[in-house]
C-alpha cells in the first residue's frame, strides 16, 4: 500500500464440492510503504524479510514449499516513475526467491485499480457468505486508501450497465460463476493524495466557518472527478480502511468491533470537529479536513445522507 506494507496469511478449509471457508488469518503491518524506499532500494528488503519471518512462524514447516507467496502493490507504486517502481519490485522478487515459499515468475506485481476494487469486493462478499449462494444478494464495497479510493458492486439494474463509462465494468469468473462488476479506482483521491491536493489550493476566500471553507476547497478538488450511479442507493455497502479509521477516531463506530453509521454522520462529525478544532485539538490537525473530504466523496458517489454503511 501507499502508506505501509502488510502480510496476510490465510488458512482455508475446503469441504468437498463447497466454496472454501476461512479458518484463520494472521496480519502484520509495517510502515512506511515500499514507495518510501524509491531512492534507497536496498533498505526495502529489511521490512519484507521481517514480514516473511512472521509467515515462517505461522505456517507449519512442512507446508512452506506448497504455500504460494505473492506481493500486490497498489497506488503508492502506481504513482512512482516506472523505472523506480520496477527496481523496487525486482528487489522484492529477489527476497521472495530466496524464501522457502512457493513463488512464480509473476509473484510480484503492481495491481491495476480495477483489480484492487475487484479483490476487495471478493473479500467482503466471501467474508459475508454472499458467494456461497448462487444468485443470492451481494454487498458493495468502499475502500479509501492513501493514494487511491475504490468502489465496487454487482449491478442489478440495466441502467447502471448501460450508463457506466468505459473502464468501469469488468467481468470476473469465480467458483464456476461469472460476475459483471462495476469496479473503479480513483488514483489521486486516496486520503493522503487528497490532503495534498486540498492543501495545495489557491488562497482561500473568507468563509462563515472553517467547515464551509474546507468543504468549498474539497468540492473544487472533487469537481468532475467521480462517476455517480443511482444504484448505489439500493445496494448494501461495507466501507473500510480510512473510512473505518476516521469513523472510529471520532467515536461513530467501535474501534475494535466496527459497526454501522449513516453517510450523514460523517458530515455531522466534520462540522463538530471543525467547530471545536481550536479548543479540542486532540482529534489531530487533519481531522476536520479528512472528515469533510469523506463526507463529500460519499455524496459525490451518489450516497444519500440517510444511507447506512457497515
Amino acid at each position: 500500500g501507499s502508506t505501509g506494507t502488510r502480510v496476510h496469511i490465510f488458512q482455508f478449509t475446503r469441504p468437498p464440492r463447497e466454496t472454501p471457508t476461512l479458518t484463520h488469518e494472521t496480519f502484520k503491518a509495517l510502515k512506511p510503504g515500499l514507495s518510501a524506499y524509491a531512492d534507497d532500494v536496498e533498505k526495502s528488503a529489511q521490512g519484507i524479510q521481517e514480514l516473511l519471518d512472521v509467515a515462517k512462524q505461522d505456517i507449519p514447516f512442512d507446508f512452506w514449499k506448497a504455500t504460494p507467496l505473492v506481493l500486490k502493490a497498489t497506488a503508492g507504486l502506481r504513482l512512482l516513475p516506472g523505472e523506480k517502481a520496477q527496481k523496487l519490485l525486482q528487489k522484492v522478487k529477489e527476497v521472495f526467491k530466496a524464501s522457502p515459499f512457493l513463488v512464480g515468475d509473476d509473484c510480484v506485481s503492481i495491481m491495476n485499480g480495477t483489480d484492487e476494487g475487484v479483490s476487495a469486493w471478493i473479500t467482503i462478499n466471501f467474508l459475508t457468505g454472499s458467494l456461497k449462494t448462487p444468485g443470492g444478494s451481494s454487498v458493495g464495497m468502499l475502500d479509501l486508501g492513501g493514494g487511491s479510493t475504490q468502489i465496487a458492486f454487482l449491478p442489478r439494474v440495466e441502467g447502471t450497465l448501460q450508463g457506466s463509462p468505459p473502464g468501469y465494468l469488468t467481468a470476473l469468473r469465480m467458483f464456476n460463476r461469472t460476475y459483471k462488476l462495476y469496479s473503479y479506482s480513483y488514483l489521486g483521491l486516496g486520503l493522503m493524495s487528497a490532503r495534498l491536493a486540498i492543501l495545495g489550493g489557491v488562497e482561500g476566500q473568507p468563509a462563515a466557518s472553517l467547515h464551509e471553507l474546507c468543504a468549498a476547497r474539497v468540492s473544487e478538488v472533487l469537481q468532475n472527478r467521480v462517476h455517480r450511479t443511482e444504484e448505489v442507493k439500493h445496494v448494501d455497502f461495507y466501507a473500510f480502511s480510512y473510512y473505518y479509521d476516521l469513523a472510529a477516531g471520532v467515536g461513530l463506530i467501535d474501534a475494535e468491533k466496527g459497526g454501522s453509521l449513516v453517510v450523514g454522520d460523517f458530515e455531522i462529525a466534520a462540522k463538530y470537529v471543525c467547530r471545536t478544532l481550536e479548543t479540542q485539538p486532540q482529534s489531530g490537525p487533519f481531522a476536520c479536513m479528512d472528515l469533510t473530504y469523506v463526507s463529500l466523496l460519499l455524496q459525490e458517489f451518489g450516497f444519500p445522507r440517510s444511507k447506512v454503511l457497515k
